[in-house]
């Protein structure tokens, strides 16, 4: 089935819920604005090249690199001048994840420990990668069969990555934590400033600048990330834009398609319909 190469394509399975994979042929149109997942993310660059932002540090990485985000930490990959680039995204529930690295041995105990590493520029792991990729993809290889491959790459790499070498995460304080999970229960609700200084006792200017510093966003663009991945869940789920829309908190179907443009860098439509669910239409249209 072809597809138009400046087209996010979405990879999804409902009997594999803990994965997502997102495929990109030409990114020069996919522009994203800072912003953050509730899952572990670990992306491929496949060609070209582009810059990443990544909490506080930005590197650029082209053909041949990962990279890694923790969840909830501020990023984004844009183009540089134009040219072309290309890549893969899988999103990994922080869960699933956790109880990987549990039973594997690399974690004391079934919580989610932030990894250090953001750049991976080893041909090891990126050409597993790529063979990962396109198993998921690959409407003929069977569930079992993406499922092996899906554990044994991330085991794998997990415990390469527990051997490297690396400083401690460093944590916000627990009332910025506080109040970031306040916006996140009520990601929408119309929260007030006044509302988040009377609970952590900061003045208005500091708070903004200490949530900033530590969260990557102000609290406000904080809240809207939220509510993005409030709608996500929804379309999942089949939920109607529209619905999804206000469900979230946006006060209409047209701010919820600009807010989630600029951070997904796709329409909630092209989000909403994965590629298997296109690939199983294409076949019965062809029956």
């Amino acid at each position: 089935m072809k597809t138009d190469p400046c087209r996010p394509v979405f990879w999804r399975d409902d009997r594999m819920p803990h994965v997502e994979l997102r495929k990109v042929e030409d990114g020069r149109q996919v522009c994203y604005a800072p912003h953050s997942h509730t899952q572990w993310s670990l992306g491929a660059i496949t060609a070209g090249f582009s810059t990443f932002l990544y909490h506080k540090d930005t590197y650029r990485i082209d053909a041949g690199t990962l990279v890694l985000m923790n969840p909830n930490w501020v990023h984004a990959c844009n183009p540089i001048d134009n040219q072309p680039w290309a890549y893969f995204m899988l999103y990994v529930d922080t869960d699933w994840l956790t109880a990987l690295r549990h039973d594997a041995g690399l974690l004391d105990a079934p919580q989610w420990q932030d990894m250090a590493t953001a750049v991976l520029r080893d041909p090891l792991w990126y050409d597993g990668y790529v063979r990962l990729a396109e198993c998921l993809l690959d409407p003929q290889r069977a569930l079992l069969d993406k499922q092996t491959m899906l554990v044994e790459y991330l085991t794998a790499l997990m415990q390469a990555l527990a051997e490297r070498p690396s400083e401690p995460v460093a944590q916000a304080p627990e009332v910025l934590q506080d109040l970031a999970a306040y916006l996140k229960a009520r990601a929408a609700d119309e929260v007030s400033l006044d509302e988040l200084c009377a609970r952590s006792g900061y003045s208005s200017g500091h708070l903004v600048r200490a949530f900033k510093q530590h969260f990557g966003l102000p609290p406000h663009a904080y809240q809207i990330n939220c509510r993005v991945q409030l709608g996500q869940q929804a379309l999942k789920r089949g939920r109607p834009i529209a619905e999804a829309a206000l469900d979230a908190g946006f006060t209409d179907q047209a701010h919820f398609q600009r807010a989630f443009k600029r951070l997904v860098a796709a329409t909630p439509n092209q989000y909403r319909h994965p590629l298997l669910e296109q690939q199983v239409q294409a076949g019965r249209r062809q029956q």
